[in-house]
């Protein structure tokens, strides 16, 4: 009744007083996570997209580009990025499942990736790192043949046909991990997206250089092929609690 009242008082200043108390509590928390951020040693970020460079923790500048394995990881083991990686979750489950390997967890809001990062960073997972950009520019930061595996992890599906080439399994992108994986790479997506699984599917067909290695509606209604399934993101369990089947896709991209 309350807030019903409000809305017919065209949001007089009742509204006004709660809306703002939120606003200062949530940019609060933001402006917290965003500083606690910049002092990460597992954070790179990349503030002005018209300039793509690449700070680290106290605003350093890092020439990552082509380096990750010997600036950061300093190792020569193979790295998996995560695209659209939010709270980092498949990131930190495979740093820890995978010791030998390399993960980079890479999102646009530095508010989500600070869960996974601060989380690796606790846990001293040095395998593990977070890349804060936008996913169009990956050519930028690293170099051809950079990248082992690409896992793509409950994205926006962009479902307006106007969007098509937003969808992160579009001929557009594929056109992108092409620059920075290795010939043979592997790209592998989960979604709970009926649509973004069947583009995905034509999108897949329509590529010539592009082997489907593997493909399933339900994962969970058969024996997971990888234990690397078993891990749930934040919104994959919001999908499961409302009894939305998850579907898998794998793929190998040849150059």
């Amino acid at each position: 009744m309350f807030l019903e009242c409000i809305f017919e008082e065209h949001f007089f200043y009742p509204i006004s007083l709660l809306v703002l108390h939120e606003i200062k509590k949530v940019s609060k928390n933001k402006l917290r996570k965003f500083s606690e951020l910049l002092s990460l040693p597992n954070v790179y970020q990349c503030f002005d997209w018209h300039n793509p460079v690449l700070h680290g923790a106290g605003m350093e500048e890092v020439p990552l580009k082509g380096n990750w394995k010997k600036l950061h990881f300093k190792n020569e083991n193979p790295i998996t990025l995560e695209l659209a990686c939010g709270g980092g979750e498949y990131t930190v489950n495979l740093s820890r499942m995978y010791p030998n390997r390399n993960f980079i967890g890479l999102d646009v809001k530095g508010a989500r990736i600070w869960k996974g990062a601060t989380k690796a960073n606790s846990e001293k997972l040095s395998n593990a790192a977070f890349l804060r950009c936008r996913i169009e520019q990956i050519y930028e930061f690293f170099e051809p043949e950079e990248i082992d595996e690409i896992w793509i992890t409950f994205p926006d599906p962009f479902l307006r046909d106007s969007k098509e080439n937003r969808r992160l399994t579009s001929a557009f992108f594929l056109k992108q991990y092409r620059k920075i994986l290795k010939s043979g790479g592997i790209v592998q997506l989960k979604t709970d997206s009926t649509p973004l699984y069947d583009f995905t599917m034509e999108t897949i067909k329509a590529d010539d250089k592009c082997e489907l290695l593997y493909h399933e509606k339900d994962i969970y209604s058969k024996p997971l092929i990888m234990p690397e399934l078993e891990f749930k993101t934040y919104y994959e369990g919001m999908h499961l609690a409302k009894g939305l089947k998850i579907k898998f896709v794998r793929i190998k991209l040849h150059i």
